[in-house]
């Protein structure tokens, strides 16, 4: 995570904020595509489809389950400024399945906060401004923007902290295939119970609280 300072990314403009899909759109979108055998993208393949169906059942798991901390929650009430949240995802990405849920949650909380999504695949150019380590198109990437000038006030993502040092060790390894680095992953989340994505929005907000 990254506190920004009065950065204004030119990519992101009116039109991008205008255009971008409520979440309940991009579930809906998500929805129809797969009832064509398709996911966001260009690449429909089989095992693209299973990931996006697999990511249906954990939003929806999600969507019910999620509960906010009360840290967040404090963070939450103490906020004194509107933002938009402008998340960066795909229907197929597993990480962002898992952590999308939660900025909803957030957002219902609070008439302060407004998410937006677009697809990175769609919108390389604002991906570019926020590779993971400066070179990996790494979602879901969630960008907090004044809602006036939008101004970048602070990014976060792909990943918790300590779920981004658990992939980076296990991409490392040359003994494992990528699906079992996933499982491993995924095994991650779901111990976490969302704990360490809540926290470090959390920190987040109460960093951006007051700019």
């Amino acid at each position: 995570m990254s506190i920004q300072n009065q950065t204004i990314v030119k990519e992101i403009t009116p039109n991008v904020i205008r255009n971008a899909m409520d979440y309940a759109r991009y579930r809906s979108i998500t929805d129809a595509l797969l009832e064509e055998n398709k996911t966001t993208g260009d690449n429909h393949s089989e095992a693209m489809i299973a990931y996006t169906k697999m990511n249906v059942h954990r939003m929806k798991r999600l969507d019910k389950q999620t509960k906010l901390s009360d840290e967040l929650r404090d963070a939450i009430s103490d906020l004194d400024r509107e933002m938009i949240w402008l998340v960066l995802t795909e229907a197929w990405c597993g990480d962002a399945a898992q952590i999308v849920p939660v900025f909803e949650k957030v957002a219902e909380e609070t008439g302060l906060i407004t998410t937006k999504y677009i697809l990175r695949d769609e919108h390389q150019d604002i991906m570019d401004r926020f590779l993971q380590n400066g070179r990996s198109r790494s979602i879901p990437k969630l960008i907090c923007l004044d809602p006036e000038s939008l101004e970048v006030l602070a990014d976060w993502g792909p990943r918790p902290t300590e779920a981004q040092e658990l992939y980076d060790s296990l991409r490392d390894r040359d003994d494992l295939e990528m699906m079992e680095v996933a499982e491993r992953l995924h095994k991650w989340y779901a111990d976490d119970r969302t704990e360490s994505t809540q926290r470090e929005l959390a920190e987040m907000i109460q960093g951006v609280s007051g700019i």
